[in-house]
Order: structure tokens, then C-alpha cells, then sequence
């Protein structure tokens, strides 16, 4: 790993704004436009944290002018893959130096001028400051799923986000140093933000249309991210699908008692066999549905067992002391 700094300057900000980076070089120019005089207009010390997470186009390079332009406010961290947009702000929390550290997503779908709305929301004295979109800008199927997997993800973990898709949030320096000593592999940071927040809050928020470039969540994607979110927080499904189990045995029982007694009384019969496929067949579809959830747990254990990083930083890019003194 190359380190292209010395210690950090030593006047730590109140503010550290985290973006992780994939792949937007189309959003990046409108998003230093607004970014930073949004930052400036709150007037209180602030850095921007920006995580490449391995794009393939020409961010790093955007990102790089940028930190010439404003060297005393941006702080560059460069990985060395594409390890996920989570483990991207993990490696940011842990480099983050302020009181208080906000994610923000780098398409601008979620305005930077509504960090000061966050900000003001910390000084009113929450600890946690969730989101919720407003008016949001996706198309039909996205605003419908994500209303249902947050509503079965509140019924199976118990946490309450009510909008859990959306990254502009805020964080408490305690909250995230309790972030950092999570050492999960699979890590959701909104839902461990709230489960470790004292004073949690949700505000409303703009959303907009992206600027450029296209989402990096796939409908697969995004599946496996609230399969995660699941099986991460919460045993339930395991408990749901043990309860689902007891009551197909007892049903199948007393299935196959009404079959004997039907035997008895009306005499062998051809007509049932293909009522006795489908049985089968739905059963055989909840075994394997319940082998799969069986295996999302197992998984999760061997990914924890095998310790492996989270992520590889290629190079950070900050300001040196003697640059801050000159």
C-alpha cells in the first residue's frame, strides 16, 4: 500500500462528510459545484472524505484534481478493488476525524445542501440521524420493493429505518467509533447506527434525479443486501421458518389421516394422485427454500471464520503537516 501523506494536520474537523466512489465520473464535476459551498455556507471546520472503491473510469483522476483544488478539506482514500459500498465508508469511518460524520452518496440524488438540516438535527442533541426520501426520482418497481423489504425487515429484525435505502445520514463520533469496533463482515452501518444510537432521529429530505452514470444496485443486488440486513440482525427467520415447519407436519398428519379414512370409506381411487403432486411439490419448494435460509446463516459464519479484510487500501491522499503550517 502506498501512503502519499505524512500525519494528518493536526486541527481536527467538526464535520467529516464521507462519499463513497464507484464509477461517477459523470457525477463528480456537478457534485464539487455543490458540495463544497453547501460545506462552506455551514460555516464549521469540515473535510470531505472521498473512498474510490475501485472504479474503472476516470474518478480517481477527477478525485485527484479535486484534492489540488482544495487540499486543505479533502482527504482521498483509494482501494485497491471493488470490495462493496459499505465496506467503502468502513474504511472512511476509520479515517473520519470528526465530531460528526455524515455518508453521502456520490450521484447527487440526495442534494448536498441538506447536510445543514443534519448538522442542525446533531446540535438539537440526537446522536443518529436518519433519512427518508421525499418525492424520490426512482422508477416504480425500486419505490415499491424497497417499501416492502423495509416492511418485512422492521417484522423480522425490529429495527425501524423508514426509508433504509437512503445514505445520507448522520453519525455521532461515539456511534461510529462503536461502528468501527464491529468487526462483521457483512456490515449494514444505517442499522448498526441505530441500534447503538441513544438519541436516534429521521428527518424528510430531498431526492433528485441522478446526474449521471447508472445505479450500481441490481434487483440482485439488492436482494442480497436485505438478506444480509436479515440474517445479520436477526435469527427470526430461522424462528419463522422452524413455526412453518410444525404446522406442515401437523397439517401433512392429518392430511394423510383424512387419506386413510377416505380409503376406507370410498375405496382405492386414481382421482387424488395429482392433488398428492402438488403437495409434494409444495413441500419439496419449502425445503429448499428453508436449505437456502439454512445456508445464508452458514454462510455468514464461514465469511466471519475465514477473516479476511473487509477491504485493501492501494493509497490515501491527504495534506502533510508542513503544507498545513505554510
Amino acid at each position: 500500500m502506498s501512503v502519499e501523506r505524512l500525519p494528518a494536520i493536526p486541527q481536527a474537523p467538526e464535520l467529516s462528510v464521507v462519499i463513497p466512489v464507484y464509477n461517477e465520473e459523470a457525477s463528480l464535476p456537478a457534485l464539487f459545484d455543490r458540495l463544497y459551498p453547501a460545506l462552506d455556507a455551514i460555516g464549521r471546520p469540515y473535510e470531505c472524505l472521498f473512498v474510490d472503491d475501485g472504479s474503472s473510469d476516470r474518478s480517481v483522476a477527477l478525485l485527484r484534481e479535486m484534492f489540488q483544488r482544495r487540499p486543505d478539506v479533502t482527504r482521498l482514500v483509494i482501494l485497491r478493488g471493488n470490495f462493496g459500498q459499505h465496506a467503502a465508508i468502513m474504511a472512511a469511518f476509520e479515517r473520519a476525524r470528526g465530531a460528526l460524520v455524515v455518508t453521502l452518496d456520490a450521484d447527487l440524488q440526495n442534494p448536498p445542501e441538506e447536510i445543514a438540516r443534519i448538522v442542525a438535527e446533531f446540535d438539537a442533541g440526537h446522536d443518529y440521524v436518519g433519512t427518508i426520501r421525499q418525492q424520490r426520482q426512482d422508477n416504480w418497481w425500486r419505490r415499491h420493493a424497497s417499501l416492502a423489504m423495509n416492511a418485512l425487515r422492521e417484522r423480522t429484525s425490529g429495527i425501524r429505518m423508514s426509508d433504509q435505502g437512503c445514505m445520507l445520514r448522520g453519525y455521532s463520533r461515539d456511534i461510529v467509533a462503536a461502528i468501527n469496533a464491529s468487526h462483521e463482515v457483512s456490515t449494514f452501518l444505517p442499522a448498526l447506527g441505530s441500534i447503538f444510537a441513544k438519541s436516534p432521529t429521521e428527518i424528510p429530505v430531498r431526492h433528485e434525479e441522478r446526474q449521471g452514470g447508472t445505479s450500481k444496485y441490481s434487483l440482485y443486488r439488492l436482494v442480497r443486501l436485505n438478506f444480509d440486513l436479515m440474517t445479520g440482525f436477526s435469527v427470526a427467520p430461522l424462528q419463522l421458518f422452524s413455526m412453518i415447519g410444525i404446522v406442515i407436519s401437523v397439517l401433512s398428519a392429518l392430511f394423510f389421516v383424512f387419506l386413510v379414512l377416505r380409503r376406507l370409506v370410498v375405496g382405492p381411487e386414481a382421482e387424488g394422485v395429482f392433488t398428492l403432486f402438488s403437495v409434494e411439490f409444495f413441500l419439496i419448494g419449502i425445503a429448499l427454500f428453508g436449505i437456502g435460509l439454512l445456508g445464508e446463516y452458514v454462510g455468514r459464519i464461514y465469511l466471519q471464520v475465514r477473516g479476511r479484510p473487509r477491504y485493501l487500501v492501494d493509497a490515501v491522499v491527504e495534506r502533510r503537516d508542513e503544507d498545513a503550517a505554510s
